[in-house]
């Protein structure tokens, strides 16, 4: 795949995403996709989620269903820039949400994309873990 065609196919599937749902979430990746986040991260906790999803039927229910157990409402994706190099993309954003506990969440992520013939097959996340979890969890946590 071209680095544009790359950045088309995760751009749709952003939008895809946002559908919230898990068959057509499924759909933008491959069989064995894997969604690699940050150890103990506090989305991760608060749901009893691994950090690592391993199958797009496993991926699409996270982001089809489980997620929205502790992104609640006022869910926002502001987007940063995508980058693209043949078939790797990278997405910076901003996301903000308000928590099932009722607190604002405000975060920062980045995200590589990894493609196989226009299918996401890896992903990894970043984002400042710390501040998620003060968030999350409070300052006692």
């Amino acid at each position: 795949m071209s680095s544009a065609d790359s950045k088309r196919a995760v751009i749709a599937a952003w939008d895809i995403f946002k559908t919230r749902d898990p068959a057509r979430i499924a759909a933008v990746f491959t069989e064995d996709a894997e969604w690699f986040a940050p150890a103990n991260n506090a989305t991760a906790i608060a749901l009893d989620r691994p950090s690592h999803i391993v199958g797009r039927e496993q991926i699409a229910r996270m982001f089809g269903s489980e997620i929205w157990k502790l992104f609640v409402a006022n869910v926002s994706v502001d987007f940063r820039g995508f980058y693209a190099d043949g078939d790797v993309v990278v997405v910076e954003e901003r996301m903000r949400a308000s928590l099932a506990n009722g607190d604002a969440y405000d975060n920062d992520y980045c995200f590589v994309f990894e493609l196989e013939d226009g299918l996401i097959c890896r992903v990894r996340e970043y984002m400042d873990t710390a501040k998620a979890n003060l968030m999350v969890f409070g300052a006692g946590h």
